[in-house]
């Protein structure tokens, strides 16, 4: 997969590049596994803004993603590899034996053709789905539950991968891509394999128009702001704001710790992230 760089006819497209479709197979989504997907402009229940800087964008379908994986013991083949626009990481369909038709997350090397598996009885190869007791020590996974049955939660943007460093009784240790190592029951599940659109993280927006088609509104520094509006806003000309970094609530932007202290799965953190 490769980045495509735009000839510099303007100001936008000197800075822009974009990943390549090659690797895509099929253009329209599966009808029976697509649904409306409703835009809320980053407002609540009551119409308040509670995410800011969205709104507007271009018009998506919801892709119904399996990330339980319980199909087991029937062997299924990919038929397509997608595009989803609400993820970073390409799609894939498989087909299986019975005729139902799902979409798996994307690993690297998985391609049309393929046969993958669900279960703890399949083969721990790139795009099967086993449970942790199941998996080979120093593997690469992804799409890994955090409670059982309830379907992969963590390690699924384009490119990241974690390890599964060591088990210990009932609790095995995955390490995160972010660097966190996490206590995770034997019994939850995780696919086998990098995820795939390695080079996702290297593309250019490069204009503001692009970034409006994806849903993403114009940010205002705080500092531009009056102090009725931000802790860091007003002054005479122009300031540095005369205080440490703050979103517009008071809280540090810059290395302020937001994770609550008594979060329930706080427990199972090994070691924390790393700074980076």
């Amino acid at each position: 997969m490769a980045i495509k760089e735009y000839k510099r006819t303007s100001n936008g497209r000197r800075n822009m590049s974009v990943i390549d479709n090659s690797d895509l197979t099929k253009k329209n989504p599966e009808k029976s596994l697509v649904e409306r997907l409703r835009k809320t402009g980053g407002r609540n229940n009551e119409g308040k803004i509670t995410a800011k800087h969205r709104g507007g964008g271009a018009r998506r379908l919801y892709r119904l993603i399996d990330f339980k994986r319980t199909k087991d013991d029937i062997p299924g083949k990919v038929t397509a590899i997608e595009y989803d626009p609400n993820r970073s990481v390409r799609i894939a369909l498989v087909v299986y034996a019975d005729g139902e038709k799902r979409y798996i997350l994307a690993p690297v090397g998985l391609n049309v053709g393929d046969a993958v598996a669900n279960g703890p009885k399949s083969e721990p190869k790139t795009g099967n789905c086993l449970p942790l007791s199941s998996i080979p020590l120093g593997m690469a996974i992804h799409n890994v539950e955090m409670t059982p049955g309830r379907g992969g939660q963590l390690v699924r943007s384009a490119g990241v991968a974690a390890t599964l460093a060591a088990r210990d009784g009932d609790y095995a240790q995955i390490v995160l891509p972010s660097g966190e190592t996490r206590r995770v029951h034997v019994t939850c599940r995780a696919t086998i394999g990098q995820l795939g659109n390695t080079d996702y993280n290297l593309t250019r927006v490069g204009k503001a128009g692009k970034s409006r088609h994806m849903g993403r509104r114009p940010h205002v520094r705080g500092t531009a702001m009056n102090p009725i509006d931000h802790p860091m806003g007003g002054g005479e000309g122009r300031t540095k704001g005369g205080r440490h970094p703050v979103s517009a609530t008071g809280k540090l932007a810059k290395g302020g710790k937001t994770r609550n202290p008594r979060k329930v799965s706080s427990r199972f953190i090994i070691r924390k992230r790393t700074k980076k």
